[in-house]
């Protein structure tokens, strides 16, 4: 078997220009290298492919059958090699083809799917496939491009956009503070009806502190865990108890007074880390301009400051 693992695109490039010159010395002129450095690619070109492609005498360089046939070769893998190098430079002026998107389920429905539509109309030749999940990505294992994730920022073997800090609170509806009442200091939630949620860690923690203070761990008895967000804001919606949620989830019920938010002298958490939201991808020396372009949108997109924060009664 020959060894064709070693054969170049400038290989391909020199019997190219030879087979249509039939000339070295034009060859070598034209490629700033002398006539025996391109005779002898041609000899290692043939040799790896164990086929003689030119006749050569004093006076003439006759292509032979194997060099007519191969020349179609060559012109097939250089035409692809320029294709593609023609596209690679059509994406540094516009975003086009497929970029994989990777978002927390809850985070991706309510922020990231509403702009889609006008991520499409900015950018026609742009494909996107979405993926939602609370799994953990790796953006360097698995298959996303960008991944937004909500958190603390500690792998430096990614770049990261921060979007802004995600703050929580803690809310109710109207129908339970009639009922119940609303907590008046931090030491009374434990008295009250909470709904928590419950991820693989297992539940959420609670946390308040007065700003700038210590955050202090208030340990709550639920009425209802789940892991399924959606299942504890409709039955905090429903009157059924206390929550502690994120703004993106809440702050259009604020908005809509479907919820009311409790003890607003005190911040909420639950771990005492700042909490980002950010778009991270991989460490790249050219990052790719669908990335840049998708990240600069939703930027846009959610605003400064992120809109949902707006929502949020002070």
């Amino acid at each position: 078997m020959r060894d064709t693992a070693n054969i170049s695109i400038r290989w391909l490039l020199i019997f190219k220009e030879v087979y249509e010159s039939l000339n070295f010395s034009v060859v070598a002129r034209r490629e700033g290298m002398a006539a025996s450095q391109v005779s002898r690619v041609i000899h290692q070109l043939e040799d790896a492919l164990g086929q003689q492609l030119f006749y050569r005498n004093t006076r003439a360089i006759i292509p032979t059958e194997n060099g007519h046939l191969f020349i179609r070769y060559a012109r097939l893998m250089l035409g692809n090699l320029e294709d593609a190098r023609r596209e690679l430079d059509e994406r540094k002026q516009e975003p086009s083809g497929l970029l994989r998107i990777n978002a927390p389920v809850f985070f991706g429905q309510r922020h990231i799917a509403p702009g889609l539509a006008g991520l499409a109309e900015r950018y026609p030749r742009l494909s996107i496939e979405l993926t939602l999940t609370d799994d953990y990505i790796d953006p360097h294992r698995d298959a996303a491009d960008l991944i937004f994730r909500i958190g603390m920022l500690t792998d430096s073997s990614f770049h990261a956009r921060v979007f802004g800090p995600q703050f929580y609170h803690l809310a109710a509806a109207p129908a339970y503070l009639r009922k119940y009442g609303a907590p008046e200091a931090p030491d009374d939630i434990t008295r009250h009806k909470c709904l928590v949620y419950r991820g693989s860690s297992g539940p959420n923690r609670w946390l308040l502190r007065e700003p700038g203070g210590e955050w202090v761990h208030y340990p709550v008895s639920p009425l209802l865990s789940s892991n399924n967000a959606e299942t504890l804001l409709t039955s905090a919606l429903g009157g059924m108890g206390m929550v502690l949620f994120p703004d993106w989830l809440i702050g259009d019920r604020f908005r809509s007074g479907e919820l009311v938010k409790l003890l607003p002298g005190h911040e909420a958490a639950i771990n005492t880390e700042p909490q980002n939201i950010s778009a991270i991808y991989p460490n790249a020396r050219h990052p790719p301009l669908n990335v840049r372009a998708v990240i600069d949108y939703y930027v846009e997109f959610f605003g400064t400051p992120l809109y949902w924060q707006s929502a949020v009664k002070k």
